[in-house]
Formats: structure tokens, C-alpha cells, sequence
């Protein structure tokens, strides 16, 4: 078992800009990943099996709800050490930062953000401690990009909801022990829903046979007359805006944690470039090797000067959807690129699970479909520099 040599590139010294804070919870969540997820994942994610033994860690480190006061579990920490954590979890595997996206920004969020005081107490501490794990409910199988359309209903019993409807592509599904799942009522208007396992009806099939995110745990969510209290209603906020709401704080989260699987494929390609010789001489002295390395490491320079700004719009309550969107698509879009030159540069080692650089560019195929795909997100982009509504 090889040792984790990763060493985080900053070529632009934005250390200089981070708290204390900042640089204490980014060390503390790359000593943990370090210790606890480099050692295993490549075996997990060949077996395509999520590792639940890092639940109970990952709450450690305060990866669940992050940013949740800490009246509720949570950390009470800012955006960008937020972004910190999952820049550094990703940097061990997309799979398990999904969980931890999943976790905070689309199960504790909404209920944070959109549930009443009783859920915020019921829910959120062992939400926070791991002991609950979550899902949600929003891609459906026949509407994705689009989640207006969504098929899934709720009716009104008097005393309870009957839910109907499933929900595909979801994270954590197959052992979440609560969902939030968004449907409509009878006159068509979206709301979201606390979903708790054991309800009957209620079942999280496994989806199987992914190349993608291995070591992520992906199932559906079905609901055949599920009888949901009343009381599990979020009542502050309903229609599409609520989800998509969560989709923003998810999206911030992958913006930050992309640069990770970046900054870990570059680091493994120069380390390679250094130490394997081919015509007498180290690789890493041949131009189009160097070349491949420097587009590399401005493309991340790059990134994280983006998300940087970003994370302080986001402290300050003024970060955009749109720009929110722009740094998903562009980090992603990035990070895709990195893994593949990075590849090149190791041969044929670089297929094998010697070496991160496979699974992470495997795993970014999902990264750069879901929580909006990379052309969803231009049309974002488009839509707030013109005005003009390509969706219709």
C-alpha cells in the first residue's frame, strides 16, 4: 500500500487570504483523508462499495452540515471553509464528497433553511453526528435537466399525505435513513418532504453497474402510497426555487471540491514526471510534458482564485445562482481536462489503480452531469449575461 504524498499546489499564495480558521479546518480534513480514505478507497471503489466506515469520521472532522449553527450539530463555520473541507474530501474521492454534499447542503440545508423549529431539532443533530444519514428526492426517471416536470404527487388525506412517484440517480439512497423528497400537490405546486425509512411503501433499490463513482452509493427512491405525516411538510418555503435553492449551496460545494481531484491528478503527474526516465532524462524535462504540467497548474491557480471570490460572495449573502453555476461548469470542466492529460503523462500506469488519476477522471463524468450539466449551466451563464430565456 503506497503512502498519500499529496502536496497541495498554491502558486499564487492564496494561503496569505485564509483565516486561521481556515488553514486549521483544510489540515485537519487532509490529514483525516490522509489517514482514513487514501489507504482504502481504490479497494472500495474496485469493488464498488461505499466505505460506511468513514461515516463516523466524516462527522468528526465536522463534514456534516459544516456550516449548520452549532444549536443544531453543526460547526457554525463559514462558506469557505466549507469549500476547504470539500476541496480536500474530493481530493480523496468524489464518491465520498458527494456524501458529505448530499449530507449538508441537500438534506440539513432545506431543513435548516425551510423546515420549522421541531424538524430543525428532530432532524439536524443526528444528522450532523452521522447517526441519520440522508438523501434527496428531486431527478426523476423521466425528467432531469428539467425538474418542473417532475411526476411525483402528494394528496392531502386530512390528517396525512399519500405519496407517489420515485426519484432516480440518487446518492446515499440505498442507506439513507431520511429523504427529502420534492413533489407536487393537487394544484401542481412543489414542496418538499421529510421521507423516513421504515414508512411503509417506502423503498431505495441499489443502482448497480456504474463506471462512475464507485465508491458513492447511488439507488432510487420509490414511493407507493407512502402515508407521510403532516408534520413532515417544509413549510417555509415551496415551488421550484426551494430545491433549486439546496442545488446552489450542492453546486458551491462541487465547484471547490473538483479543484481537489485536480490538484490530485497534477500532483501525481509531477511527481511521476520527476522520477520516471525515458531517454536518459527524467519526462518531466521534455517541453510537451512541461507544457501538459504548466496549462495544469494555471488552470487550478485559475479555479481556485474563482472560488475564493466566491466563497466571500457567499459569506456575504450576495453569490448569484448564475455565478454559482459558472464556477460548477468551469472547475469541472477544468478538473476533466487535468485528469486526462495527467493520464497521458503516466502511460499505461495511468489506468491502473497504482495511481488516483482513473478513478478520479471516472468519477468526474458524473460530477459534470449531475446537480446541472456542464450545458445546463452555459445556458445559465447565457440566460444572466443576455436576458434572453433559452429554456423556452
Amino acid at each position: 500500500m503506497s503512502s498519500d504524498l499529496f502536496q497541495s499546489p498554491d502558486y499564487y499564495q492564496l494561503d496569505d487570504l485564509f483565516s486561521e480558521e481556515h488553514l486549521m479546518v483544510r489540515e485537519a480534513t487532509r490529514e483525516w483523508v490522509k489517514r482514513d480514505v487514501s489507504p482504502i478507497i481504490e479497494d472500495h471503489a474496485q469493488r464498488a462499495e461505499f466505505p460506511t466506515e468513514l461515516i463516523k469520521g466524516l462527522a468528526e472532522v465536522g463534514a456534516f452540515g459544516p456550516y449548520i449553527p452549532a444549536e443544531y450539530g453543526g460547526a457554525g463555520l463559514d462558506q469557505i471553509s466549507y469549500g476547504l473541507m470539500m476541496q480536500e474530501i474530493e481530493r480523496g474521492d468524489s464518491g465520498v464528497r458527494s456524501t458529505c454534499s448530499v449530507q449538508s447542503s441537500l438534506v440539513m440545508y432545506p431543513i435548516y433553511a425551510y423546515g420549522d423549529e421541531a424538524q430543525r431539532k428532530k432532524y439536524l443533530p443526528k444528522l450532523a453526528t452521522g447517526e441519520w444519514m440522508g438523501s434527496f428526492g428531486l431527478t426523476e426517471p423521466d425528467h432531469g435537466s428539467n425538474p418542473g416536470g417532475m411526476m411525483t404527487h402528494f394528496k392531502d388525506m386530512g390528517d396525512h399525505y399519500v405519496l407517489n412517484g420515485s426519484k432516480m440517480w440518487i446518492s446515499n439512497a440505498p442507506f439513507a435513513d431520511v429523504a427529502v423528497v420534492w413533489a407536487k400537490n393537487e394544484e401542481g405546486r412543489i414542496h418538499g418532504l421529510i421521507v423516513e425509512r421504515g414508512m411503509e411503501g417506502f423503498s431505495t433499490p441499489e443502482t448497480h453497474n456504474k463506471w462512475s463513482l464507485r465508491a458513492s452509493a447511488t439507488g432510487e427512491l420509490v414511493f407507493d402510497n407512502v402515508r407521510v405525516p403532516k408534520e413532515n411538510l417544509l413549510p417555509n418555503k415551496s415551488g421550484l426555487g426551494a430545491p433549486l435553492g439546496c442545488l446552489d449551496s450542492a453546486r458551491y460545494g462541487i465547484a471547490w471540491g473538483a479543484i481537489g481531484a485536480a490538484m490530485d491528478c497534477y500532483d501525481t503527474a509531477l511527481r511521476y514526471s520527476k522520477e520516471r526516465v525515458q531517454f536518459g532524462r527524467p519526462i518531466g524535462g521534455f517541453q510537451l510534458q512541461q507544457k501538459k504540467l504548466a496549462e495544469m497548474i494555471t488552470e487550478i491557480t485559475k479555479a481556485q482564485t474563482l472560488t475564493f471570490r466566491l466563497g466571500q460572495l457567499k459569506n456575504e449573502n450576495r453569490a448569484t445562482s448564475a455565478q454559482i453555476s459558472m464556477a460548477k461548469r468551469n472547475n469541472v470542466d477544468m478538473a476533466l481536462k487535468i485528469c486526462r492529460d495527467a493520464r497521458q503523462m503516466l502511460g499505461g500506469m495511468g489506468i491502473t489503480g497504482d495511481y488516483p488519476i482513473m478513478r478520479h477522471m471516472m468519477n468526474l463524468e458524473s460530477v459534470v452531469t449531475y446537480e446541472g450539466t456542464h450545458d445546463i449551466h452555459l445556458l445559465i451563464t447565457g440566460l444572466d449575461v443576455t436576458g434572453l430565456n433559452a429554456f423556452k
